[in-house]
């Protein structure tokens, strides 16, 4: 069964998490992805979440084994001329640019996208940075956190009384990767119509922000701030995390309707709250908010959050625990989807990774063991530019092959 990006070839020089991520998929979906990588400058997530005890090196940090499966790898020096030389000749040869470095940082190797469209006129190319390729902050370093607050989702996230919180810290990275990859692949579509490649300047604030359309909507047509409201909702009401039996055990319950409400009322038996006339109504229930989110904690306290969540949704009501790691991969739904997938990889053996989500009834995806650092060197450069053995060990001495 033949995969939808067969023939695609990426020339990914990604790095961390987001366009790691944006390549993971292309490379799933069948795509030759080549990650442009140096010893120069390794990418720092080949070392993060080891065991310090057992450290394996840069071929096995499970957090770069689970971003980079279906790809291969080539070590280029592109501070040296001839590094990024062979970089050039490596994007000739492909149809595709991935990075995410700083703005201005491919350019300053003569990589950028004026450089590269002409040596392939027909090339896509996206750039993924903090705040895009030009504005008075485009050159700022932004990681995660940052990326958070200055695309103004802290300003929303946290309790009424407290600070701004992030959401965690990479929390944007991954979603950012997503949207890189949906961009490409309608550029993509589009070069096969028209003929045409083109540049992406993907700003990674832009697509947190583009995720609080209520909030910006708000402030222009109302001129409202909505601030902080913990976890409570503008308009549905029972709606927070509740605690429950057990150690830092939470449910979370949303009410949307007068029929949700009644239903709950009676699962949780207390009937007696549908004639409270704290809470005859959405309007009266938003006012006394804290005495009915403490009534109904005074309930979930004593009952496990798998089964209020179940005891809740077959009346209707949304309800599910809030899982840590450990009950979210026992969860029967997560298991009978098969998200995690399990790869053998030669350095830390068979491990399950997060696969791509969704499932395709005509696509059988591809999962291969991450590349150890520089392991394709040999037959990408020597393969597919045609160096010969010779050149490799020269260049290798002379750490451009590095």
């Amino acid at each position: 069964m033949s995969l939808p990006l067969e023939g695609i070839r990426v020339a990914d020089f990604g790095w961390i998490l987001a366009a790691p991520q944006c390549t993971a998929w292309l490379g799933v979906m069948g795509a030759e992805v080549i990650r442009i990588e140096s010893h120069q400058r390794l990418d720092v997530i080949r070392f993060l979440g080891q065991n310090p005890r057992d450290f394996k090196g840069p071929d096995g940090s499970p957090l770069f084994n689970g971003l980079n499966y279906s790809k291969k790898s080539v070590t280029l020096n592109l501070g040296h001329p001839q590094g990024a030389a062979l970089a050039k000749e490596l994007v000739r040869r492909s149809d595709l640019v991935v990075e995410n470095f700083t703005a201005g940082m491919m350019k300053r190797w003569g990589l950028g996208y004026e450089d590269l469209c002409q040596i392939k006129p027909d090339l896509v190319m996206v750039s993924g940075s903090p705040v895009g390729q030009y504005g008075p902050d485009s050159g700022f370093v932004g990681w995660g956190p940052i990326t958070q607050a200055s695309a103004g989702i802290c300003h929303l996230t946290g309790y009424p009384d407290g600070p701004p919180v992030s959401l965690g810290g990479s929390w944007p990275d991954y979603m950012v990767g997503v949207v890189m990859a949906y961009a490409v692949l309608a550029a993509l579509h589009s070069r096969r119509r028209t003929g045409k490649g083109q540049y992406i300047d993907l700003a990674m604030a832009e697509v947190v922000t583009a995720m609080l359309p209520e909030a910006i909507m708000d402030y222009f047509m109302n001129q409202r701030d909505q601030g902080r409201q913990g976890n409570h909702d503008e308009l549905m009401v029972p709606h927070n995390v509740y605690r429950c039996q057990g150690e830092d055990k939470w449910v979370a319950i949303a009410v949307d309707s007068e029929e949700e409400w009644q239903n709950l009322c009676r699962a949780v038996g207390h009937p007696e709250w549908l004639a409270d006339k704290r809470f005859t109504d959405r309007r009266s229930r938003k006012a006394h908010e804290q005495e009915l989110d403490a009534l109904l904690t005074a309930w979930t306290r004593d009952r496990s959050h798998t089964e209020i969540m179940h005891l809740l949704q077959k009346v209707g009501v949304a309800a599910t625990p809030v899982y840590d790691t450990e009950s979210l991969v026992a969860d029967p739904q997560f298991q009978q989807r098969n998200y995690l997938v399990t790869v053998d990889h030669p350095v830390t053996g068979a491990l399950p990774v997060a696969g791509i989500p969704g499932r395709y009834s005509a696509i059988e995806q591809r999962y291969t063991p991450a590349p150890g650092l520089g392991q394709d060197n040999e037959s990408i450069l020597g393969g597919l530019l045609g160096l010969s053995p010779e050149e490799i060990a020269r260049l290798q001495e002379e750490k451009v092959i590095y």
